[in-house]
């Protein structure tokens, strides 16, 4: 991979590793080889024999002498020589028992092809689960069920274990696939894109391989410079993270994830879990991990095609050169939509380009060359646009018109870039005549060729998204100094008396013991009360209803602001009583919060829910009631190290207004990281909290005060409490 630093392959001779058997075996039983064409028996050894498997092929079929050829044994017991790899096509019932025979054998990887285990129902998830006894019995491993086999395209391997008809070429892309039949067509793809495959997988319902083993396996592969993955869930996803987040600074993974829509997102009463849908998680592990993400097959191979690229781009610079003004305004826009930048060309740059146009015509970028561009003026703008300084990146777009040498300007194209190897290319070629014929030489010559332009757009993006990945040093979510046993003592005495939920003042309680600063505030049960603490924390003041069963109080007219002297106050407790009595009769008013009013600064958010799967998600954005009506937030996964929580400052849509604008002062955006920090360990530290919002976080130029706050427990911890060391 140009530009990246692959971990060496720190296999010692001789050792070997636990998908050794699996993805490089040296010999290979076809359990359930038949002699019918088009059965998947018959297709997975036609494949292992014409693709030129380098071991042994072994058919095994208890009605057979000999299969394509080769002879067959009646079973995995007759097999003369070691096995490492049995690939197994049979019927469901008899799975369980070649897998015993197989593990009796000695045979150490098994890829059971076969169906109708847990995607059947109950009764093939029992199936299911006796075959993987048997697997961790035999200290076997296994690929599958209910998979379309395994690739190795190693020269040293030559294996085609899937009953896929066809082969892509050879390169250094892994793919694993948790759908077989999507599989096929991501084999299609690869072949027509020309995308050189190193390994695939198709990992089924993966009970024993999964994802995460596969990603270790290619970790440190020099054959494997690019992982591609298709994915349908997550089996571990704080494994993935640990793993991923390691590779991508490395290697580039590719992930495309199905099941975007929303209606996997729980119930929940605080604003972050009602907005944290399941593909909101898998969002914020993707991003904390590095990874590329993909909204499509399509855009995936977008992406891995630019991987070819000869080396990285040094900034998000780019240049556009076209022979026809329409798709030169297609790229502009398209490259200014991902977050490119369309630099003006240095005035030595347009000045060897000038002689290339007519007189009238401008110079610019995106350079347009008219329809009547030939090969000479191509490369002549090609190479002024590569020695520009102040491009890192070129696309250069070519639609076929009449009396113009095609194969002349492709071949122009390829030779500026082959004499400015530091500075990418990626090639725009309209019309699939003409992208079919050049796309293979172009790939060869590191230049990554598309169709449309908005695709190499993305390309670029996702090279340039990758190249800061690769940057990012490592960084690790450190414990802050906090008040562990004070928040212990509020959070065990609410569970003690069958709490679901901490009262504000409690709730305060917490934010200050783990270092976030709370507006003043004082609790009175009845009127008098209430004025006695306005009195005693200085007016202006503002007043809330108290009840946990209102969980937004602006809704029933539970908040009142601005409350100048000791008449107002007694005024305002008699609204609020008033108000919340008639909109919400059935509530019951434990009586009121006084806080000292704080005006001005940038309405902020914090929040945190705790996804069964992903574990506590910690979630930022602008706040009040904008946090509703606009969804300009972003999350990560607790623990948050530093780079996760200014990500999360810095990747707001209205990061600007944080930032100052129109005389305004910036916020401490500072202080909103360690507070996003802090959120983020009291919620590894407290397994029992279920959601948390902080809303409004008032964010000043100098400091934070958190003005409301609402802690929700669990009612059955998932785990005991984790106490701080």
């Amino acid at each position: 991979m140009p530009n990246m630093q692959v971990a060496p392959d720190v296999r010692l001779v001789g050792a070997s590793r636990p998908l050794d058997p699996i993805l490089s075996p040296r010999s290979i039983a076809v359990i359930g080889a038949s002699r019918t064409p088009r059965t998947m028996g018959h297709q997975v050894l036609i494949n292992l024999i014409e693709q030129g498997f380098t071991g042994p092929v072994y058919p095994v079929n208890p009605a057979a002498v000999s299969i394509c050829g080769v002879r067959a044994y009646p079973s995995i017991r007759d097999v003369p020589d070691p096995v490492d790899l049995a690939v197994v096509v049979v019927p469901k019932e008899k799975v369980a028992d070649v897998a015993a025979e197989c593990g009796a054998a000695g045979v150490r990887g098994l890829v059971v092809i076969s169906a109708g285990f847990r995607e059947v129902g109950r009764a093939g998830l029992e199936r299911e689960r006796r075959l993987v006894e048997i697997v961790r019995r035999h200290d076997m491993r296994m690929v599958g069920p209910n998979c379309m086999g395994v690739i190795n395209a190693s020269p040293a391997v030559s294996m085609n274990a899937t009953f896929a008809p066809c082969m892509p070429p050879v390169g250094h892309a892994a793919f694993v696939s948790q759908s077989g039949a999507l599989g096929l067509s991501v084999l299609d793809y690869a072949r027509e894109y020309g995308i050189g495959i190193s390994q695939f997988v198709s990992v089924g319902n993966k009970p024993d391989v999964s994802g995460n083993d596969l990603l270790e396996h290619w970790e440190h592969d020099p054959d494997v410079k690019v992982i591609l993955m298709y994915v349908e869930n997550f089996g571990n996803p704080a494994k993935f993270l640990s793993i991923a987040s390691r590779i991508t600074r490395v290697k580039p993974i590719v992930v495309v994830k199905a099941g975007r829509s929303k209606s996997g997102a729980r119930a929940a009463v605080s604003h972050t879990g009602a907005m944290a849908a399941s593909d909101v998680a898998v969002d914020a592990l993707l991003t904390q991990a590095g990874v590329l993400r993909a909204g499509t097959i399509e855009e995936l191979f977008d992406i891995a095609m630019a991987f070819g690229v000869t080396t990285l781009p040094r900034s998000r610079r780019v240049a556009v050169v076209t022979n026809a003004g329409g798709p030169g305004i297609l790229a502009a826009d398209a490259i200014e939509g991902v977050g490119l930048e369309l630099e003006p060309l240095s005035d030595a740059t347009v000045a060897e380009i000038r002689p290339l146009l007519p007189p009238e015509t401008a110079v610019g970028n995106p350079l347009d060359l008219i329809a009547s561009a030939t090969a000479v003026g191509y490369r002549k703008a090609m190479t002024a646009l590569l020695d520009d300084p102040r491009i890192d990146c070129v696309m250069p777009i070519f639609i076929p018109p009449l009396g113009v040498d095609q194969d002349a300007v492709a071949d122009a194209i390829t030779d500026a870039a082959r004499g400015m190897p530091d500075k990418p290319v990626l090639a725009v070629l309209m019309g699939r005549q003409g992208l079919s014929k050049w796309r293979s030489d172009m790939h060869a010559a590191g230049i990554p060729t598309y169709i449309f332009p908005e695709s190499a757009a993305r390309a670029i993006a996702a090279l340039n998204r990758y190249r800061e990945i690769a940057q990012e040093g490592p960084d690790t979510a450190s414990p802050l100094p906090v008040e562990y046993a004070v928040a212990r003592a509020i959070i065990s005495s609410a569970q003690r008396e069958g709490r679901a939920r901490l009262s504000e003042m409690e709730a305060f309680r917490v934010l200050e013991a783990y270092g976030i600063p709370a507006v003043p505030t004082r609790f009175a049960a009845n009127r008098e009360q209430a004025v006695e603490a306005a009195c005693e924390l200085g007016f202006p003041i503002a007043m809330k209803v108290v009840s946990p069963d209102i969980a937004h109080k602006t809704d029933v007219g539970g908040v009142v602001l601005d409350i100048n002297g000791e008449r107002a106050a007694t005024q305002a407790f008699d609204r609020i009583r008033s108000d919340v009595g008639r909109r919400a009769p059935h509530a019951c008013m434990d009586g009121v919060l006084v806080e000292h009013q704080v005006d001005g600064g940038i309405e902020t958010v914090i929040g945190m829910t705790r996804d069964p799967k992903f574990g506590p998600l910690v979630m930022f954005g602008l706040g009040g009631i904008f946090v509703e009506a606009l969804h300009d937030v972003v999350f990560r996964i607790a623990p948050l190290a530093m780079r996760d929580a200014r990500a999360m400052v810095n990747g707001v849509r209205g990061a600007a207004v944080l930032r100052g604008l129109r005389g305004m002062p910036p916020v401490d955006r500072d202080a909103l990281i360690d507070a996003l920090r802090r959120v983020s360990q009291l919620a590894v530290d407290f397994p029992e909290i279920a959601e948390l919002d902080v809303n409004p976080l008032l964010a000043f130029e100098h400091r934070l005060v958190a003005v409301d706050c609402r802690i929700v427990l669990q009612t059955t911890p998932e785990s005991s409490p984790r106490v701080p060391q």
